[in-house]
């Protein structure tokens, strides 16, 4: 077998994905044939040479695992939370196999996300060159102005008012944004191709209006199709797609206009003024209430009194 770099053998096993490999290797944790390797450029071949990762032997390439899951809200998206907080790699326990979300979503996040033991095809995806478009409904407080969402489509920029720790103020990326549901608190499709710290709630923030809710729904050629929790594998031809995003092999991905993914999403509309109509049925109710009284009482005054003489018919 032809030689390989060292990080991407690594990736092939499923130990981490390639830029971690590479973390690995620089921390003098790999060994080949014995001897530590330090060296990026590193090439061995995996059916001939002994590789180690922390003292334990790659058995070689794995079988290779790509999972689309539909990430309830409450999950982190990493393989293990310091804090104790459920992780996303709870609902794939049946896995056989070590895989590993590509890219995030907010723990009050839900929708698409990948995961996958694929090293090469995850960082090819997380690269920032990549543009893998990412589209996502978010329920919004308020209704901001067209003048708003005007300005979040051409980009902004986010985090220079004060908030966490390590959130510095950046650019934002052109978006594509439509309303998909007009309302006191309207539902947005928003589409990016960057994936910056908690972007979409930072960029609404940034014109006055609270996130209260997002779904990620499509991610590249892949759109959400699983119920919240589960998960499938992905097809051949989806994973092919997955490998062309980002080349000059990738067909263009124009605006959404899918009106039907969206109402499947969000369902049907609620009645904005319920209150309302619940008075209304209590006011009719009162009106009949009230028109029975005055009949009935009218009925009684019309009866013949008991102790006024009767009439003898002549």
């Amino acid at each position: 077998m032809a030689e390989e770099r060292l990080q991407k053998i690594i990736a092939s096993a499923g130990i981490a994905s390639r830029r971690n490999a590479e973390e690995l290797i620089a921390q003098g944790r790999v060994t080949l044939n014995g001897q530590i390797v330090s060296e990026l450029g590193t090439k061995a071949d995996p059916e001939r040479d002994h590789i180690k990762v922390d003292g334990k032997l790659l058995r070689g390439a794995e079988r290779r695992a790509y999972l689309l899951l539909n990430k309830p809200r409450g999950y982190v998206t990493t393989v293990s939370d310091p804090e104790g907080r459920p992780t996303v790699m709870e609902l794939v326990k049946n896995q056989a196999g070590r895989i590993y979300p590509v890219g995030r979503l907010d723990y009050g996040s839900e929708g698409l996300l990948l995961l996958t033991n694929d090293g090469e095809l995850a960082n090819h995806l997380t690269r920032a060159s990549s543009h893998v478009q990412k589209t996502y409904l978010v329920k919004v407080s308020g209704q901001p102005t067209e003048e708003d969402i005007e300005n979040l489509r051409h980009g902004i920029r986010i985090g220079s008012k004060p908030g966490p720790r390590g959130v510095r103020a950046v650019n934002t990326a052109p978006a594509q944004i439509r309303i998909v549901r007009e309302a006191e608190n309207p539902w947005y499709e928003v589409t990016l191709i960057e994936g910056k710290n908690r972007q979409i709630r930072r960029m609404f923030e940034e014109v006055g209006h609270h996130v209260e809710k997002i779904k990620r729904v499509r991610y590249g050629p892949l759109t959400l199709d699983v119920e919240p929790g589960e998960s499938r594998e992905l097809t051949a031809k989806e994973i092919a797609a997955l490998r062309r995003v980002g080349s000059a092999k990738a067909p263009p991905q124009p605006a959404s206009r899918d009106t039907k993914l969206s109402s499947r999403f969000l369902g049907k509309p609620r009645p904005e003024r319920r209150e309302d109509s619940r008075t209304d049925r209590n006011h009719g109710r009162s009106a009949s209430r009230e028109r029975s009284t005055t009949f009935n009482r009218s009925s009684r005054n019309t009866r013949p009194n008991s102790s006024s003489p009767r009439r003898t018919p002549r």
